[in-house]
C-alpha cells in the first residue's frame, strides 16, 4: 500500500545546507534564463536582419514556443489541482486547432496576398472592417499576455519568497521584451525549439516522479479515486471527466482553443513564413501531436499536489512541486523552473510580437509594406508599450485562474475573425462589408462582455463565452451571404 505524505519537508528556513540548496536553485534558474534569452538575442541579431522564409522546424518552434507556455504548464497544474482532467482542454484543444490548421487552412491562407489575417479581412471587406478586426483581435490576444505574466510571476515568487508579485510581474515583462525585441520572429522560432525541448524534459520528469511516488500507474489511479473533492452541492467531483466543470463550459474551452489557434496572427505567421505549403502543414501537424502530451504531465502534478498539500494556492502547484516535493537536485530544479519561467515569457513575447506586427502592417501602414527599418523600430516600441500596459493591468486586476483568462482570450479572437476569414477563403465576394462589420463587432463584444461578467460572477452560467459570440458572428455573415445572393 502506498502512503502519501500529508506534508513534505520544507526546504528553505535556515542552516548551511538549506542556504546551499537555495543558492543552487537560483544558479540553475539563472543558467536556464540566460541561456535561452541569450540564444534568442544571438539568433535574432545574426539572422533576423536577413529576412526570408523559415523552415518547418523553426515554424514548429514558433508555434509551440507560443502555445506551450505558462497556461499549458503552470495553468494546467493549477486547474487540475481543483478539477482534474478538465485541465487538459487547453493543450488538447490547441492540438485539435493545429490539426485543423494543417488540414484545412494552411494552403488557402498561404494563397492570400496579405501577410496578416486581419490584413486579409481588410483586403476583402474594406479598411473600416479591417481596422475594427485589428483592434478587437488585438484585445483578445492582449488578454492572454496577462495570463502569461501571472504564470511567470508564480515561478518567481516561489523561488524568491520575499519578492512581491508586482516586482515579479515587472521582471517577467522585462524578459519578454528582451526575448522578442532582440530576437524577432527567427529568434523566437529557433529558441522556441530549445525552450520546448527543455520544457518537455521538465514536465516528463515531473510525471515520472509523480508515478514513482504514487507506486506507478495503479497507485496514481488509486490516489485520484480517493481524493474525494466535493462540489458545492456536496457531490464528489469526477476528476477523470473532461467535462468536470460542466459540458458547456469545458466543451466551450475546447472550441475557444480551436478558434483561437485558427485566428491568432502568431500561429498564422509561422505557417505563412514557411518556404512551402508542405512545410507549413508539417509544422502544424507536429504541433498537433506534441502539444496535447505536455498537458497530461501538468495534470498529474496538479492532482498529486492536491493529495499532499491541499491548502496551497493552486497556481503554485507545479512550481512548488519542483522546488519542495520532487526530490530533484536543487540545480536541476532551478533549471526546470527557469524553463517554466521562460515558457511563460516566450508565450507572452510571441503574442506581443503578433499584436505589434498586426498594428504596424494593418493600422499604421494600412496594408502597405512600408520601410523595413522603420517598421522594425515601430514594432519594438509597440512591444514595449504593450507589455508595459499588460504589466500594469496584471498588477491591479483581480486574476487567479490562469486558464480562464486564456480561454476568454482565445474565444474573443475567434469570435472576431473566424467567420469573416472563412467566408473570404471559401466564399470570396459573397458578403458585403456592412454585414461583416456587424459580425466582427457584435461577435467580439458579446464574447468579451459576457466572458468578463461571467469571470467576475455577475453572470452565473455554465455556457462559455465563445458560444454566444461565434453564434452571432456566424448568423450575421450567413444573413449577409443570402442577402447578397438575392441582389444578384
Amino acid at each position: 500500500m502506498v502512503v502519501w505524505p500529508v506534508k513534505a519537508a520544507k526546504n528553505y528556513y535556515f542552516g548551511d545546507e538549506i542556504i546551499i540548496m537555495k543558492t543552487a536553485t537560483i544558479i540553475g534558474l539563472v543558467i536556464a534564463i540566460v541561456a535561452i534569452v541569450g540564444l534568442s538575442v544571438y539568433t535574432g541579431m545574426r539572422g533576423g536582419k536577413k529576412g526570408g522564409k523559415i523552415s518547418w522546424g523553426v515554424a514548429t518552434g514558433l508555434i509551440m514556443g507560443t502555445l506551450v507556455g505558462g497556461t499549458s504548464t503552470v495553468g494546467t497544474a493549477q486547474l487540475a489541482y481543483n478539477y482534474g482532467m478538465t485541465a487538459w482542454w487547453f493543450t488538447l484543444g490547441a492540438g485539435i486547432g493545429c490539426l485543423i490548421l494543417a488540414v484545412l487552412f494552411v494552403k488557402p491562407l498561404r494563397a492570400q496576398s496579405s501577410p496578416t489575417l486581419v490584413g486579409m479581412v481588410r483586403d476583402e471587406y474594406g479598411p473600416k472592417v479591417g481596422m475594427a478586426a485589428t483592434l478587437l483581435n488585438s484585445i483578445g490576444t492582449f488578454i492572454n499576455i496577462l495570463s502569461q505574466l501571472i504564470a511567470a510571476s508564480a515561478v518567481v515568487v516561489v523561488v524568491f519568497e520575499k519578492m512581491g508579485s508586482v516586482v515579479a510581474i515587472i521582471l517577467a515583462a522585462v524578459f519578454m521584451i528582451l526575448y522578442v525585441v532582440f530576437g524577432g520572429t527567427k529568434g523566437a522560432g529557433i529558441v522556441g525549439i530549445l525552450k520546448t525541448i527543455l520544457l518537455y524534459f521538465s514536465m516528463v520528469l515531473c510525471g515520472i516522479i509523480v508515478l514513482r511516488k504514487c507506486g506507478e500507474y495503479g497507485g496514481f489511479i488509486n490516489m485520484v479515486n480517493n481524493l474525494g473533492i466535493k462540489n458545492a452541492d456536496g457531490s464528489v467531483r469526477n476528476l477523470w471527466s473532461l467535462f468536470g466543470r460542466s459540458f458547456w463550459k469545458d466543451f466551450g474551452s475546447c472550441m475557444s482553443l480551436i478558434l483561437g489557434v485558427l485566428t491568432t496572427q502568431t500561429y498564422a505567421q509561422a505557417v505563412l513564413n514557411t518556404r512551402s505549403d508542405k512545410e507549413g502543414r508539417t509544422a502544424a501537424l507536429i504541433c498537433t501531436v506534441l502539444i496535447p502530451i505536455i498537458g497530461i504531465f501538468g495534470i498529474m502534478v496538479g492532482l498529486y499536489m492536491r493529495q499532499i498539500d491541499p491548502e496551497i494556492p493552486a497556481k503554485i502547484a507545479l512550481t512548488k512541486f519542483i522546488l519542495e516535493y520532487s526530490g530533484i537536485p536543487a540545480l536541476i530544479g532551478g533549471i526546470m523552473l527557469g524553463a517554466l519561467f521562460i515558457a511563460s515569457v516566450g508565450t507572452g513575447a510571441g503574442l506581443a510580437l503578433g499584436i505589434a506586427t498586426v498594428i504596424t502592417r494593418d493600422l499604421i501602414n494600412r496594408g502597405q509594406a512600408g520601410d523595413a527599418k522603420k517598421n522594425d523600430i515601430t514594432n519594438k516600441l509597440l512591444i514595449i508599450a504593450i507589455l508595459a500596459v499588460a504589466s500594469l493591468l496584471t498588477c491591479v486586476l483581480p486574476a487567479d485562474t490562469i486558464q480562464d483568462y486564456a480561454f476568454l482570450s482565445m474565444a474573443l479572437r475567434g469570435c472576431t475573425v473566424f467567420a469573416p476569414l472563412c467566408f473570404l477563403l471559401w466564399a470570396r465576394g459573397k458578403v458585403e462589408s456592412k454585414y461583416t462589420m456587424v459580425s466582427v463587432i457584435a461577435g467580439s463584444v458579446v464574447a468579451l462582455v459576457y466572458g468578463l461578467l461571467t469571470l467576475q460572477g455577475v453572470i452565473v452560467s455554465d455556457l462559455a463565452a465563445v458560444f454566444p459570440g461565434i453564434a452571432i458572428s456566424l448568423v450575421v455573415m450567413i444573413v449577409g451571404f443570402f442577402a447578397s445572393k438575392k441582389k444578384a
